[in-house]
């Protein structure tokens, strides 16, 4: 039968993948604990759809069961920084930006990043302008600048 005649709530079968990064999947160990968490919901929300035949809520689940199986696949839990004489993954840094503002942030995996509570991906600009650096550096970012005033 041509699909020109199937309706499109019988169409749904697959939700188109979400993205998944190409950047290194490093993670704190908090946030491997948290990728495992959403994987489970994942099969938990993939099985009670199945049991009772929800076509829309296998489709959802679906597409969350794969997107957490490959981010559980790749994720490597990145060591705790022995020292604090230059910012690396898991340190948490708090910078003076030019316009006055401190903030602080600590540096996890892509999943775990969450500005708003304080924690930046390992790939964004910031994170990868502060790799390297120690306390009294200054960085360029966002269109300014900003101190490195502590590292732990």
């Amino acid at each position: 039968m041509s699909r020109a005649f199937v309706k499109d709530a019988d169409a749904i079968d697959e939700l188109p993948d979400r993205p998944i990064s190409a950047h290194h999947n490093e993670v704190t160990r908090e946030g491997l604990r948290r990728i495992e968490s959403a994987l489970t919901a994942a099969q938990e929300a993939f099985a009670a759809a199945q049991l009772v035949g929800d076509r829309e809520g296998l489709a959802s689940a679906g597409r969350n069961l794969r997107y957490w199986t490959a981010r559980r696949s790749t994720a490597v839990v990145a060591p705790e920084p022995e020292d604090n004489s230059v910012v690396r993954f898991g340190h948490a840094v708090t910078i003076l930006r030019s316009d006055g503002r401190k903030q602080t942030f600590r540096i996890v995996g892509e999943d775990e990043a969450d500005p708003a509570r304080g924690t930046i991906s390992h790939v964004s600009p910031l994170a990868r302008a502060l790799f390297g650096k120690g306390a009294g550096e200054t960085v360029s970012v966002a269109g300014g600048d900003a101190e490195i005033l502590s590292i732990r």
